[in-house]
Formats: C-alpha cells, sequence, structure tokens
C-alpha cells in the first residue's frame, strides 16, 4: 500500500551530491523545501531545477516549497565567538552596540526596536529557549536583563519573548525580494514566517501574485498571537505549517501537544493543508537511525491526521538524508494502518457549499462503505481531491490532471497521488475508460475491483466536477456512458 501521509525534506549542501538526490527520491521524498534564510538564489535556483529533472527521470512528480526566513529576532556577534553567562548575573541586550562587539556583559541586537517591545517582569529566551533572561529594566537602547538560566551562548543566536508579542513585520525587506525568487523558481508553495493575521497572508499572497508566482501560501504557525486568530490565518492560507521550534519557545513546551492536535483538527476542519515540523528526526542529523520518542512523535502526527510531516538539518546538512526519508516514511507506513487513522466523521453534519465538494464527499462516503479500491478524480484546479483528502481512509485517491502546476499542489495532499492525465474526447464513455485504465496500469485496481470516477460534465471547466461514477473494473463497455 502507498503510503498517505507526504514527506517534506529540505534540500542543502548534503543533498547537493546527484547521487544524494536521487536517493532521497527514491526514498519517497513528496515535497522539497527551498530554506531562503540560506544561500543566494542561483543556489535555490541549481537545486530546484536539479531536483526537477532528476524527479523526471525517476517518473516521479516533486513538489517545492520556498520557505521566507521572516523577522528573525537574534542578538549579534560576541568579539571572542562565544561567552557562557553565568545564573543571577546581569546580561544587557543593546540596540546601540556595534554588531562584533559583543562582550561577557552585553551583546548587540538585530532588531533595533526590541528595547520598544518589552518591559520590566518580561522573559526573554535565547538560543531557543536554552538561556533565559528575565528583565530588570529598560533604558534607551538597553534591555538590562537577570540570567535565570545560563550557559554557553554563541553569535546570532535568536530570541523569543515567553507569551509572544514582538511587534516585527511578518515580511521583510528581504522576504520581499526573496518572494522574488520564488515567484522565478515556479514554487508550488510559499511560507511565510511568524504571521501574526490574516492580512499578513494577504500581503504575501499579492506580492507573490504581482511578482507572477501562483504557488499556494503556508503559514507558519510559530507566534503566540497567531493562536488567537488561528482560524483567520488558516482561512486566509492554502497550508499551516505547525513550526514546533519557535512556537515552543513562546508558549512553553509542556502545551505544544495539545496545540499541535488542536492545529491539525482546525486546518482540516477548514479544508486546509497541513504540515508537521520541527525536530522531527534530529538525531539522524547524526546518526542512522532515529530514537524511540521520535518515532512516536511522527507517528502521532500521522495519528492525529497531518498531511506532512518535515525534515530540516536532517536532509539538508546531516550525515543521513536518505536515511532519515527512508526512516520516515516506514514510521508514517505503520502508523497509517492503525484504524483510527482510517475513520472519519468529517463534515458529516454541515452543508456543503459547493456541487464540486457535494462530490467529493459523497465519493469519499461511497469508498470508505462500499469496498472501493481507488478512486480516479478527473481534476482541473486540485480542489475535489483536497476535499476527499480532508476524509481520513485508506483508499488512494489519483488527481488526473492535464496541469503540471495542479500536479506539484497535490504532492502535499495527504493519501493524494499525482497523474498526468489529458482528456481529448468529449465522449464520456472514452475518458471512463481511460481514467480506469490509469488505474489498472498504476496497479491500484484490477479486473472485478470497485472503483469511483469523479468528474464533470464540462471537462476542462475548473470547479465543474459534478458526477460520481461508480465502476467495476472489467465491466465497463466502451459505449457506456
Amino acid at each position: 500500500m502507498q503510503r498517505r501521509t507526504k514527506i517534506v525534506a529540505t534540500i542543502g549542501p548534503a543533498t547537493d551530491d546527484p547521487k544524494v538526490l536521487d536517493e532521497i527520491i527514491e526514498a519517497g521524498v513528496d515535497v522539497v523545501r527551498v530554506n531562503f534564510s540560506h544561500g543566494e538564489p542561483e543556489e535555490h535556483q541549481r537545486r530546484v531545477e536539479s531536483v526537477r529533472n532528476r524527479a523526471r527521470a525517476h517518473g516521479r512528480q516533486v513538489g517545492v516549497l520556498c520557505d521566507l526566513q521572516g523577522p528573525k529576532i537574534r542578538i549579534e556577534r560576541f568579539r571572542d565567538q562565544r561567552v557562557t553567562l553565568i545564573e543571577g548575573e546581569r546580561f544587557v541586550l543593546d540596540a546601540a552596540l556595534p554588531s562584533t562587539e559583543g562582550t561577557q556583559e552585553r551583546v548587540g541586537l538585530t532588531y533595533k526596536t526590541l528595547p520598544d517591545d518589552v518591559n520590566r517582569g518580561d522573559t526573554l529566551l535565547l538560543d531557543d529557549g536554552r538561556i533565559v533572561l528575565w528583565v530588570e529594566d529598560v533604558h534607551s537602547a538597553e534591555i538590562i536583563t537577570k540570567v535565570l538560566v545560563g550557559g554557553g551562548l554563541s553569535n546570532n543566536k535568536g530570541i523569543n519573548r515567553q507569551g509572544g508579542g514582538l511587534s516585527a513585520a511578518a515580511l521583510t525587506e528581504k522576504d520581499k525580494v526573496d518572494i522574488k525568487t520564488a515567484a522565478a523558481l515556479q514554487a508550488d508553495y510559499m511560507a511565510i514566517s511568524f504571521p501574526r493575521s490574516a492580512a499578513d497572508v494577504q500581503l504575501a499572497r499579492d506580492l507573490l501574485r504581482a511578482a507572477g508566482g501562483h504557488g499556494g501560501i503556508v503559514s507558519k504557525i510559530e507566534r503566540a498571537e497567531a493562536l488567537d486568530d488561528l482560524e483567520e490565518i488558516v482561512a486566509a492560507s492554502d497550508a499551516v505549517m505547525i513550526a514546533r521550534g519557535d512556537l515552543g519557545v513562546e508558549i512553553g513546551d509542556a502545551e505544544l501537544p495539545a496545540v499541535q492536535k488542536h492545529i491539525i483538527k482546525v486546518a482540516r476542519a477548514m479544508n486546509r493543508v497541513v504540515i508537521t515540523a520541527t525536530q522531527m528526526m534530529e538525531s539522524m542529523i547524526e546518526n542512522p537511525i532515529p530514537t524511540r520518542a521520535e518515532v512516536f512523535d511522527v507517528a502521532n502526527a500521522v495519528l492525529d491526521g497531518t498531511d506532512a510531516v518535515m525534515l530540516s538539518a536532517e536532509t539538508a546538512a546531516g550525515k543521513h538524508p536518505a536515511k532519515a526519508v527512508a526512516a520516515m516514511d516506514r514510521v508514517c507506513r505503520e502508523a497509517e494502518k492503525q484504524h483510527i487513522a482510517k475513520t472519519s466523521d468529517h463534515r458529516l453534519n454541515t452543508r456543503f457549499g459547493r456541487i464540486d465538494e457535494a462530490i467529493a464527499m459523497a465519493s469519499m462516503y461511497t469508498a470508505n462503505h462500499l469496498g472501493v479500491k481507488a478512486i480516479a478524480a478527473l481534476t482541473e484546479s486540485g480542489d475535489t481531491p483536497l476535499w476527499m483528502s480532508r476524509i481520513s481512509s485508506s483508499i488512494p485517491i489519483y488527481a488526473l490532471t492535464p496541469h503540471v502546476e495542479t500536479r506539484r499542489k497535490v504532492t502535499l495532499y495527504r493519501g493524494v497521488y499525482p497523474v498526468s492525465f489529458t482528456v481529448d474526447s468529449t465522449d464520456h464513455a472514452y475518458v471512463n475508460k481511460e481514467a480506469v485504465d490509469e488505474l489498472v496500469r498504476r496497479g491500484a485496481a484490477r479486473d472485478g475491483d470497485l472503483v469511483i470516477i469523479s468528474k464533470g460534465d464540462l471537462i476542462g471547466m475548473h470547479g465543474g466536477t459534478n458526477a460520481m461514477k461508480i465502476v467495476r473494473v472489467g465491466d465497463l463497455p466502451s459505449t457506456q456512458a
């Protein structure tokens, strides 16, 4: 059985070797992530072209997700590269300090207006929460703190405020330049970092469209205040990413599991795609096998209903990129065998807003209750297979479409597999038979199996799906409408 949960793998120096790139594609990567926090546009272009070329060579469709850096709030650099902060001592974050002049007593800031955002009594967390500072006072450009949790601190580490509330805009000037790069790369998805509202999402979409890009917008949920406007952000997005690093620092690690489940539930209920990310198999940066805790983490995300799980440094810079993808593939497949991963009550008690949505839901309800082996969804935009994929099921959904943009888009949808399929006839009997033959060629069905075909009377029209047909393979005459 094919894996339903999709795997997103970040590309980087570790995947530049063509042999390694082939290996991660063979291991099952569905979407590659291009991290705009590192590298230059020329590097990104070269890597994306390599991925698409090698995917074609393997007969695979691999999507591309470009991830904007966003407003990274960081300390500057130390004269000696690293200091050790001692619990109980004073340490100053100084926005006026030159960028390379950090000492044991103070360090500069990349975000010069941070002193305007904090007050006495705030808790600041550095280096993903490893260093904890309590704000004693704010004086002009200086944030005077007391070290609550000390330790080693090196250059350019990130800063979060416990509980969130920092005012940095979601899109920086660098991001606005990178959006043009994402458009030039024909990115299938573009992720925005630290959105606080639906307006941030819409601005990113407007800028991408103005640059000629057509990809979907992925909102990374990593600010505490984003949880207050979660439904509005989800509604404005095509997908959301649960970015557990910064989010965990802001809300506290103990709250993360419940918040992750909630975000997945909200996204699926609103017919949006959801990616679970950050440290999923981090030990595999160095080691050839994951820890048991990482196995449980990936499996639980699958059981919660995530569309995709993501690898970051494990594949971008790790020692075992292909093994990381293979390990994630193995864990996802086993988790998907569980009953909870195959049953759903999604939208059973709600009205449908569109005819094509009603056909999608009817197809899945029928498939789950009739022993259908596979679904062929003839689609222009990919909307029908997206709605189908919101229903937990073990039945594969094949998105048959002539449009490469749609095939790339559905690489992120749980349980949906892209198929190049061109309809060159208005004869519905002929189209039905071609669709069924495609399923048979792919080994998804054989003589005697029941399959479902969804399509529109007006083939080639976006949003036109209005028909569901149940077919027994081998019983479809060439003249049947």
